[in-house]
């Protein structure tokens, strides 16, 4: 295998000019160059990307850091952001926290050794503390954590409105609604509290299930969703991420309740499994792939020094109507 020593021979210039021809930097002629490269290919010689990023400060790659890879929303994010971050010259490594916390402050820590340019947050397990503390590029999905750390969201106000909207147009009353736990300054928190409040708003009955904290496998979600349709019987209708939904969905078949006749469901991400299973689940869709350009934008911009992007607005929500939530005319 030929080194840049025999590239230095063959060219008959010195290694630093090589070295400066590789990384493009420094003052090398064009007739020089042309000899490096010509003696480049002559050897098939490959230069090492490792000393490559050494010269340049920079890695070329981009951790994102999300819960859990298999869980839908977050499969869906991942390929939509490692497609928009390679075509912007980033690899693209990523991690699956699954709740521990070691492994989230790991990712900061790799950050600020410069191993990686820039990290993408999708998980919500530290302290806002531990963010503030560097300086390096972050780029967080749907918790503030902040002024200086881009944040994207989903409009999670519209998603309760349009939630509601359709509870109320099918008479319901009485809906429990599954929640999760979190550290605080999370977007899908408005989702909750929206609905909450505008529940209360007409008499209604919001009832939060909470979601045990690090739920990922499918038969905890099915237990979760067993439980509550144990507990809650006279419920009119069920709200939660499509995880859940879908479990929720099954326990009603086994229990012979009829969607949507008897109960409603209504997922909110909207992903591909929501359109898997016997029916249509009925759902508040996020622009996951819109999310994930956004994300990558912002990032890129603070790694490479651009002018500053305007902090994002929430992106706009949709509602997929599907099955389970349909309106029952008597």
């Amino acid at each position: 295998m030929a080194s840049i020593n025999d590239v230095a021979k063959l060219a008959k210039v010195s290694k630093s000019t090589v070295s400066l021809v590789i990384n493009n930097t420094g003052y090398v002629s064009l007739a020089t160059k042309q000899k490096v490269q010509a003696a480049m290919k002559e050897l098939n010689y490959i230069p090492s990307q490792l000393a490559k990023n050494l010269s340049n400060k920079k890695s070329h790659l981009v951790g994102v850091v999300v819960p859990d890879v298999i869980h839908p929303f977050f499969a869906t994010f991942v390929k939509a952001i490692e497609k928009e971050l390679y075509e912007h010259g980033y690899m693209t490594m990523v991690c699956s926290t699954l709740g521990r916390e070691k492994v989230e402050l790991e990712y900061l820590q790799w950050l600020n050794r410069q191993t990686m340019d820039g990290l993408i947050m999708c998980v919500h397990t530290l302290e806002i503390e531990d963010y503030q503390a560097t300086s390096r590029p972050i780029v967080s999905l749907d918790r503030f954590l902040s002024p200086n750390i881009p944040m994207v969201s989903s409009d999670h106000l519209q998603a309760a409105h349009l939630t509601v909207e359709q509870l109320r147009k099918n008479g319901c009353k009485k809906v429990v609604q599954f929640s999760g736990t979190s550290k605080g300054n999370i977007g899908a928190d408005t989702f909750v509290e929206e609905c909450a409040r505008l529940f209360v708003e007409e008499q209604e009955e919001l009832i939060i299930h909470p979601m045990p904290k690090h739920t990922f496998a499918l038969e905890e979600y099915f237990k979760v969703a067993q439980e509550a349709l144990d507990k809650y019987p006279d419920a009119q209708a069920f709200i939660g991420t499509d995880m859940v939904i879908t479990q929720c969905l099954k326990v009603a078949w086994k229990k012979g309740i009829q969607i949507p006749e008897q109960l409603k469901l209504i997922a909110y991400d909207g992903t591909q499994i929501t359109q898997m299973g016997p029916l249509a689940i009925s759902a508040v869709v996020q622009p996951i792939e819109q999310l994930a350009v956004e994300a990558a934008a912002q990032l890129i911009a603070k790694i490479e020094g651009l002018p500053e992007r305007k902090q994002s607005v929430p992106l706009a929500v949709s509602w997929s109507p599907g099955e389970t939530c349909a309106i029952i005319n008597d």
